[in-house]
């Protein structure tokens, strides 16, 4: 099960800093998980300052 970005995202990027697999991008007004490339593995999730991100 992949995660996924809510609206709460600050859009600091320290989600994409952490993710060993480049799964996140920057979108037009919040960061991005690609669900293909996720391996689940929740490092941007403990990142995440305002617990924007969530198992999707």
């Amino acid at each position: 099960m992949a995660y996924k970005i809510t609206d709460k995202c600050v859009q600091c990027g320290a989600c994409k800093e952490v993710c060993p697999v480049e799964a996140i991008s920057e979108g037009a007004d919040q960061y991005e998980i690609d669900p293909d490339k996720c391996i689940d593995c929740g490092a941007c999730a403990g990142e995440c300052a305002v617990e924007a991100i969530e198992p999707a």
